[in-house]
């Protein structure tokens, strides 16, 4: 399972994406809430819950094929959510009246159909990134380093599950080691400081954060490979090395700059995260 977030208009929108099955699933929740124009999900929550009831006693095959699966919340944590495949959502919007219902629609149908043609040509999907990226205002200087960053990203990852590190949290655990060992916060700690929920942590970093990201995920999967890590034990050895490269470099840097690397700056759109606020690292002085 690989989780994407993705977005309609200014809304994330959640979804896991089944690579045995080659299926999207979406987060019924976070469509509810768009549908409805509800800015508190709480109140989207009760209302898809009130909604699912009265489908099932109706008998709609709708809420039957709808699933369960494990998706981030915004305490960073993952729970068991209801998701549904596009063709299903198609049929619940039906049921909420909304002005958004055709947009959502026409939106359902484009994901579906972006989706077979990144299939056929990966490259695609690289393309539209960056096509996002660009309407968010990013440069193309910091857009190269996300993609770099991000390749960096998958090699590593590609180490870890050819040497008995299953995906998901073992990912995440080892993650967070190389993310606290570089920059001396968590990535809940450093999502905090920026403000952000339910948002890709990469997505709202400076070009710095970026570089020095991809730093810590370079060394520890050099350090993996010399050492032929294998499992959470020896890998977690390499994480915590890889880090501490990084950590030096960003140590050095801050001591010629002045300036803190990591940064409650974030990408997103007035009012929409609160205010950056100023977080003590972990294991640091201020």
């Amino acid at each position: 399972m690989n989780i994407q977030p993705t977005l309609f208009e200014n809304h994330t929108i959640r979804r896991i994406y089944d690579e045995k099955t080659e299926i999207w699933w979406f987060s019924v929740v976070d469509i509810v809430q768009v549908l409805i124009q509800q800015p508190d999900y709480q109140a989207a929550r009760n209302y898809w819950k009130v909604l699912k009831n009265r489908l099932a006693k109706e008998g709609s095959e709708s809420v039957t094929n709808c699933n369960r699966l494990k998706l981030p919340a915004a305490d960073g944590k993952n729970y068991l959510s209801d998701v549904a495949t596009a063709e299903t959502l198609l049929r619940l919007v039906q049921s909420i009246p909304s002005p958004k219902a055709e947009p959502i629609k026409l939106w359902l149908a484009k994901v579906g159909y972006e989706r077979m043609q990144e299939m056929a040509d990966p490259g695609r999907s690289l393309d539209r990134a960056r096509e996002t990226w660009q309407k968010h205002g990013r440069s193309e200087k910091w857009i190269q380093q996300r993609m770099t960053g991000q390749e960096t990203r998958n090699k590593l990852t590609d180490y870890w599950a050819n040497h008995e590190i299953k995906k998901g949290d073992e990912f995440a655990i080892l993650t967070n080691i190389i993310h606290q060992e570089w920059s001396g916060v968590s990535v809940k700690t450093h999502k905090e400081m920026k403000g952000l929920q339910d948002h890709n942590l990469r997505d709202h970093m400076s070009e710095a954060e970026l570089i020095f990201t991809a730093l810590a995920e370079l060394s520890t999967r050099q350090i993996a490979e010399t050492k032929d890590a294998t499992g959470m034990t020896e890998n977690k050895v390499a994480a915590t090395k890889g880090g501490a490269i990084a950590k030096q470099a960003r140590k050095a840097l801050e001591a010629k700059t002045g300036r803190p690397v990591v940064s409650g700056e974030n990408f997103l759109p007035p009012g929409k995260g609160s205010r950056p606020k100023v977080v003590k690292k972990d294991g640091e002085d201020t």
